[in-house]
Parts: C-alpha cells; sequence; structure tokens
C-alpha cells in the first residue's frame, strides 16, 4: 500500500465506476498501471466491491431507523438472523455489546409501515424487548473507512 494506491482508492470511492483513464490522469500513472494496481487491491480483498448507492427517500423511503433488539437468550440469535435475512426493508444488522444484542437499521415508506415492522421484530421467537430511533436528518454518511488511514 502506498500513496498512488491511496489515490486510485479515494478517486473509486467518490465515483465507483470512474474511468481507469481519468483515473491515471489524476495519479500520474499509465491506464494500464492503474487497473493493475485496482486488481492487486481487489484480490487482496481490501476492495470488497463496487456498487451503486440508492437514496432512500427519492426511492419512496421516507423514514430511516436504528433498531435495538434485546434477547431473552442467545439460543434465539438464528431465529433474530433469519427474520432479518428475509425482510427488504432492513438494510443493516450487527451484533453488538452493551445493553442490546443487535443493532439493525431500517428504510420503511412511512411511521405506519415502521410501525408493521417494528411489530414484526417483536414478534420474532426469543425478542423480549426493542428500542427505536427514527434519524431525523444525516449529517455524515460514509460507506468505508477513509482511505488516508491505510498509510497510518
Amino acid at each position: 500500500m502506498d500513496e498512488i494506491d491511496v489515490k486510485i482508492l479515494k478517486c473509486l470511492k467518490a465515483n465507483a465506476r470512474e474511468n481507469a483513464s481519468v483515473i491515471s490522469d489524476r495519479v500520474g500513472m499509465s491506464v494500464s498501471a492503474v487497473i493493475e494496481r485496482i486488481r492487486k487491491l481487489e484480490a487482496s480483498g481490501l476492495i470488497s466491491g463496487h456498487t451503486t448507492i440508492l437514496d432512500n427517500k427519492k426511492a419512496g423511503k421516507d423514514v430511516t431507523a436504528f433498531m435495538l433488539i434485546n434477547l431473552e437468550h442467545p439460543k434465539y440469535i438464528d431465529d433474530v438472523k433469519s427474520f432479518v435475512r428475509s425482510n427488504r426493508e432492513i438494510l443493516e444488522c450487527h451484533y453488538i455489546t452493551g445493553d442490546s444484542d443487535f443493532i439493525i437499521k431500517v428504510a420503511t415508506d412511512n411511521t405506519q409501515t415502521l410501525e408493521r415492522l417494528l411489530n414484526g421484530v417483536k414478534s420474532v421467537n426469543g425478542v423480549m424487548g426493542t428500542r427505536t430511533i427514527v434519524i431525523l436528518s444525516t449529517i455524515k454518511d460514509e460507506h468505508s473507512v477513509d482511505p488516508e488511514e491505510l498509510l497510518k
């Protein structure tokens, strides 16, 4: 990992569809060298994928929220995992430490669909409590680490 790799990663983080010739101009390398470096970064697993990020509000998902889920016992973890995997409104799910067992991020149409989802979560075997936090506005929304951090 060197400064050229970081510059390439910054270009791709800003626009994963950026043309290799544009990146080569920005980093001062040949197109073939840039393509080879990108392939190496992918092969190493540092680049885990390329994706399109949709705007939830423009997609009709006006309510984004986090839900903390408390389980009665760890034996119910698989029930939560199954529910999460089968629900399209759940964007993220993390098994966490602290007072709760899971935190999920959801994007849903409105408060009525959030209520329906919350009731679905509460009906999963072993769920003994939840806490829902509705997002009013987002100040920062990064999807991966800053490539500059890789030089430390």
